[in-house]
């Protein structure tokens, strides 16, 4: 894992405790090289807590404004010129960093990483893809979960693009199966935006299984899940909320009727192997596709793990060289007619 990674070290609620520890732990176990961005006094104070972390390879980069997330994006944008979140992004820009991780205001980082990244030839609008666990055990991902709340039917043929490929090149399937989000697996479900879409996504050189419903997100049979930005977000929160539930309900449970001491231990373990499973900050955040450089953005309640796998998926985002995929992916001559045709018929 040779890639340097510019973090957002003031960017979560609790920041930056979780930063500093979620960088010390992807420099010991991948052999990361992070720069911190934030107040040089601040993260100096912090780094100091920690006696292993002079050793390792963690250098502070010097920001001297924060974005909270009480900040208006496009004001925060404007006026907060030095906040670690535009001068990280700025390493990425300027080629000292192989990608940006940040668990702050999530408008204010897609403002920015718009601005200062800029998106990629044949990139509309850039899209939040989110991880989800599957009941075989394997992953599957939602696009977009929230940077672009209103769509038209190109951005969704687009995202469809762009997911395929990450998924491709994040989880190695060669042919991943990609679906419309919507009310019915029928061609005619949906409103007017998925049926439009629908038209484009089925004609596109993609394995395109047709219209999906929530509990595809879940049960293994699709692998790329496109919807706009509203709906995916209403779908990423649930879903987190619902895994939240399950999780506390099965601990109070397992409390509750397990007396034995071998019984508790088993299922103790058996516990610990689901919470792993469901755990949304073993996925590492959500990048945003369609940039000229590597944006990982998570939660603001990020712990040390989220902020550690944040910082490998950007590795391997910029290793793989995805973006380069994403954008031979969007040349394809047939995407932009497509919809017209598809106008011209209606």
């Amino acid at each position: 894992m040779p890639s340097v990674i510019a973090l957002d070290a003031m960017g979560s609620d609790r920041a930056p405790k979780p930063e500093v520890e979620g960088a010390i732990q992807a420099a010991r176990q991948y052999g990361a090289r992070v720069l911190l961005v934030g107040p040089e006094n601040i993260l100096k104070a912090e780094l100091t807590r920690h006696r292993a972390a002079s050793r390792l390879p963690i250098e502070i980069i010097h920001a001297s404004e924060i974005i909270t997330m009480h900040d208006k994006a496009a004001q925060a944008v404007r006026t907060k010129r030095d906040s670690s979140m535009r001068v990280g992004l700025r390493l990425v820009r300027e080629g000292r960093a192989s990608g940006f991780v940040t668990a702050g205001n999530t408008g204010a980082a897609m403002a920015t990483a718009k601005m200062v990244l800029g998106a990629l030839p044949g990139v509309d609008r850039p899209a939040l893809a989110a991880v989800f666990p599957t009941a075989p055990g394997t992953a599957a991902i939602l696009l977009d979960v929230g940077a672009n709340v209103d769509c038209k039917a190109h951005n969704l043929e687009q995202f469809a693009v762009m997911g395929e490929i990450y998924f491709r090149s994040m989880f190695g399937t060669r042919d991943p199966r990609v679906g419309l989000l919507s009310i019915g697996e029928e061609e005619t479900k949906g409103n007017d935006l998925t049926r439009e879409s629908f038209q484009l996504l089925r004609r596109l050189p993609l394995n395109f299984v047709g219209n999906v419903e929530g509990r595809d997100l879940f049960n293994g049979h699709v692998d790329v899940i496109v919807a706009d930005g509203f709906v995916g977000n209403v779908a990423l929160k649930i879903s987190e909320g619902v895994a939240n539930l399950v999780r506390t309900a099965l601990k109070e449970s397992l409390k509750a009727t397990i007396t034995r001491q071998v019984g508790y231990l088993l299922s103790r373990s058996a516990f610990g192997d689901f919470k792993k499973r469901i755990d949304h900050t073993e996925y590492g955040g959500a990048p945003l596709l369609g940039l000229k450089g590597v944006c990982i953005i998570t939660h603001g309640s990020s712990n040390t793990n989220a902020i550690k796998n944040a910082l490998r998926v950007a590795a391997e985002f910029s290793e793989r060289k995805i973006n380069d995929a994403i954008e031979r992916g969007l040349a394809v001559p047939q995407l932009k007619p497509l919809e017209a045709e598809v106008t011209q018929a209606n």
